[in-house]
């Protein structure tokens, strides 16, 4: 081991009960970043192997010379679709799709095992009156459960010659091709483009929870790299020292990220999209996606901690008599202003990558406006407080706007997320008449607004409870003084949630605001009751959640002013 390896692992030992307390809040916020990161990119490689092994069911139009007849019928048994693929062969030798084990000749049938079983004993058995000629295996089914019945045909008979008259989505003609390889529906391209903006949703919190929690604890840290930079450690040594500390710590709460993730597979499939529940194999992106992300959020750990260490390395004695830094400047208003006047262009972009890329954009820009609009809250505050409580909860606004934002930013771009989905979900009660395809669609909608929320506030409200921790850790000192002094523990208290909800209120509302400017080119159905009771249960969620997690941290804040006596460190 390395001289400053070394070092930095004898630190972060050394920390003692509460150095262990910090480390540990970091890497259960990286733990929970890493398991929800995972989720995000799993759904993608979830609807994509959905896409890929139903594609064999919609026939593509031969070119050259066709060697079969394909047509697929949508129909319902109750609640439940069953998917009929009739096939008439025109040249032997035609392979058959992954999951089938041949294809059926005129007069027999291939059966999903769960078509199959609910057939026996039953009429539904009449409707394929064939000779059984195999079982369809998992690799040609779309989900668990799903009743698929592929019969064979003879090239002149009816069903293989038929136009249909239905909902494309629900039927195809008969259509000559050159193999059954088919193609992608236009459905499957659409929940994936959904997924795709859902990750972005929830993507983009993540990272920037996973960022933050590099900075947690940072007064600590900083105080203790501005000591060895004052006894004559360099820059470089610096640098290195906090990387290799963020990135041990980070790297564990990854790891433990992974298990987390693990373990809610098996819930998670059971969550039903599209007519119906997932394979535990769609919700395990694979072997490279997963070490992508267990090698990218050390990374992004370590870089956001080099990031703030800016004033460490250009001003130690600064950051050693804890003087405030200077006031973040006008120009991360205007980065967000610049954003939010390119979202009209979403209403008319026919590139999905487009649309993706500003909502990328507006949540990095309320992440990046989010400190300065604390800044300036904090200054208002200080100047009109009345009470103690208050005015120490504004001057520490002022003081440390960033550490403020951390605590809020997780349900401020929740808001925004609540604010752009929220009014876009469809009406329960909106009337589609007998198009049953299209129903299914705005019931997954539904469905993943709410999964989507889910997720967001499970970051927002964790977010809120270890930021709050981590805060009470690194004033641990200035709080010790000012209990020293006299100030009674309820003020110190007051003042500390104040410091939460008074940024909350402001850049809450200024979020959910955002969220619904940049969803109204998408809105469809209007202004609708389903829509306002969402974004009205995000935000009082929202503030529960933030209160209830700040609360946790009084018995923290109480430990550590029991004993006011300063600490050496």
């Amino acid at each position: 081991m390395s001289g400053l390896t070394g070092l930095t692992w004898r630190l972060l030992k050394g920390g003692g009960r509460r150095g262990l307390l910090g480390s540990s809040l970091m890497v259960a916020a990286v733990a929970v970043s890493t398991a929800l990161l995972l989720f995000a990119v799993a759904v993608n490689f979830a609807f994509a192997g959905r896409a890929d092994r139903g594609a064999w069911r919609n026939p593509v139009q031969a070119t050259g010379t066709a060697r079969a007849i394909e047509a697929f019928r949508t129909e319902f048994i109750g609640d439940r679709a069953l998917t009929v693929v009739d096939v008439a062969v025109l040249e032997p030798g035609v392979a058959p799709p992954k999951g089938l084990p041949r294809l059926p000749g005129p007069g027999e049938v291939l059966m999903s095992p769960a078509l199959a079983e609910l057939a026996k004993g039953s009429s539904l058995g009449a409707r394929f009156p064939g000779e059984p000629a195999g079982t369809i295996g998992d690799e040609a089914l779309v989900y668990p459960g799903e009743l698929v019945a592929v019969v064979g045909h003879a090239p002149g008979d009816t069903a293989v010659k038929a136009k249909w008259k239905g909902d494309y989505r629900l039927g195809t003609s008969a259509t000559k091709v050159a193999d059954l390889t088919g193609a992608h529906s236009n459905d499957a391209d659409a929940y994936r483009i959904l997924a795709l903006i859902a990750s972005v949703l929830m993507v983009v919190p993540l990272l920037v929870f996973g960022g933050a929690a590099a900075r947690l604890t940072v007064a600590r840290r900083d105080q203790r790299l501005a000591s060895l930079r004052l006894v004559g450690a360099t820059p470089g040594q610096v640098v290195a020292m906090t990387v290799a500390e963020a990135v041990i710590t980070a790297f564990g709460g990854a790891v433990l990220g992974l298990v987390l993730y693990a373990v809610a597979i098996p819930p998670l499939s059971h969550v039903r999209m599209a007519g119906g529940e997932w394979f535990a194999s769609d919700m395990w992106p694979g072997v490279l996606p997963i070490a992508a992300v267990l090698l990218a959020v050390p990374l992004l750990v370590g870089l956001s901690a080099v990031v703030g260490l800016r004033r460490v390395v250009v001003s130690p004695l600064g950051v050693a008599r804890r003087e405030t830094p200077p006031a973040m400047r006008f120009v991360r208003l205007i980065a967000l202003l610049a954003v939010l006047a390119a979202v009209p262009v979403m209403g008319v972009a026919k590139s999905i990558a487009l649309v993706v890329a500003i909502l990328t954009l507006a949540f990095l820009a309320l992440n990046l406006v989010g400190p300065w609009v604390v800044g300036l809250i904090g200054r208002l505050t200080a100047r009109t407080a009345k009470r103690p409580a208050r005015l120490l909860a504004g001057r520490r606004l002022v003081d440390d706007p960033k550490s403020a934002w951390r605590t809020v930013s997780g349900v401020a771009l929740t808001g925004f997320v609540a604010g752009f989905i929220g009014l876009l979900t469809p009406p329960a009660d909106l009337d589609v008449g007998a198009d049953r395809a299209t129903a299914w669609l705005l019931q997954d909608i539904r469905t993943g607004t709410i999964v989507v929320l889910v997720v967001s506030f499970l970051v927002a409200i964790v977010s809120a409870g270890i930021t709050a921790a981590s805060s009470v850790l690194d004033r641990r000192q200035n709080y010790a003084l000012l209990r020293l002094a006299g100030t009674p523990l309820e003020v110190l208290d007051k003042a500390r949630r104040l410091e939460t909800l008074i940024p909350l209120t402001v850049m809450g509302g200024g979020s959910i605001a955002t969220g619904v400017l940049c969803g109204t080119p998408f809105i469809a159905f209007g202004v609708n009751t389903t829509g306002v009771l969402i974004l009205a249960s995000c935000v009082v969620a929202g503030f529960a959640g933030v209160v209830g997690a700040g609360a946790m941290s009084k018995p923290l804040l109480r430990s550590v002013t029991a004993d006011p006596a300063p600490r050496p460190d």
